[in-house]
């Protein structure tokens, strides 16, 4: 029971991947992109413009450190020596920090850019959901931003938000989307604030009235989708519609905020969270077609 305790339900599962169908040795270029988030950090690979290597990994302490890291962890599945790159590019909360990098480019410009990419030119809105603020974006065919809107620096609705949510409860963050579908009955209206700190005061009280988890995470999920709808409704939503970043793996707040939308939203074969890092390598590798590279 004590090792149960200690769990960390919000502790997501980090990754990294090789392509196997990618031999970089003849690539012209190898561009990295790095996006350091609050919650998360991401390094892709390319070779010439495509998707060779990549690590997706909880940011830590301190943003230098988190770039060498995912870079580190994305490199560990490849033969790749770190000086064979000829351009990489920092984006995301803590892009001015990342310490090898040759550029910094907006996490909104990088975004775009980078779902253009994984869902296809025919996305027009791109939802980035991330740890600590919220972004609709809207792009031309491609991947370059014409319209977007932020929300405010704070963690209700956001990736961090759902974290908190997930310890509270005592639920994995990976089960949290489905479990909020596991309630009998007709489905609880939606807790009255998303705030961190007054949304879980009040899912403490629904508890004590008898609440079951599953009810909680129901009206807790439906909440952040009428939050996410709020803000994506001012910027309008055009199709193809597209999700960025951690929050899109949770149908529990997706699949409420696709019903209010009244939209399919596209799909991807790609991990959602490193479409930020893609677009910033595709932005480095734009730049050593035009002659600004490391020179090999």
């Amino acid at each position: 029971m004590a090792d149960e305790n200690k769990k960390e339900f919000w502790r997501w599962t980090e990754s990294n991947w090789k392509n196997p169908d990618i031999d970089w040795k003849p690539a012209k270029y190898i561009t990295v992109g790095i996006d350091v988030g609050s919650v998360s950090s991401q390094a892709v690979i390319m070779a010439d413009g495509k998707i060779y290597a990549y690590g997706n990994l909880r940011t830590g302490s301190d943003s230098p450190n988190s770039a060498r890291s995912a870079v580190k962890f994305a490199l560990e599945v490849t033969d790749i020596p770190e000086d064979r790159m000829n351009y990489c590019v920092g984006t995301g909360y803590g892009r001015v920090n990342v310490p090898f990098a040759d550029r910094c480019v907006t996490e909104i410009a990088c975004h775009a850019r980078g779902a253009n990419f994984i869902y296809g030119p025919q996305v027009r809105t791109v939802l980035d959901v991330g740890g600590q603020d919220i972004k609709a974006i809207q792009c031309d065919e491609k991947g370059k931003v014409t319209n977007f809107l932020m929300n405010d620096k704070c963690a209700a609705g956001t990736g961090r938000g759902m974290e908190v949510f997930s310890d509270l409860l005592g639920v994995s963050i990976n089960d949290v989307g489905d479990k909020s579908f596991q309630y009998r009955g007709e489905e609880p209206e939606a807790v009255s604030n998303t705030c961190v700190v007054y949304a879980k005061s009040e899912a403490t009280g629904l508890l004590r009235k008898g609440w079951s988890r599953e009810e909680v995470l129901a009206a807790y999920c439906k909440a952040m989708a009428e939050r996410i709808y709020a803000l994506v409704e001012r910027v309008g939503v055009k199709p193809e519609f597209a999700v960025t970043g951690g929050m899109a793996k949770n149908r529990g707040v997706m699949d409420r905020l696709m019903v209010m939308i009244g939209m399919e939203r596209m799909k991807t074969e790609w991990d959602t969270q490193i479409a930020g890092a893609v677009g910033a390598a595709l932005f480095g590798y734009a730049l050593c077609q035009k002659g600004k590279g490391r020179k090999k």
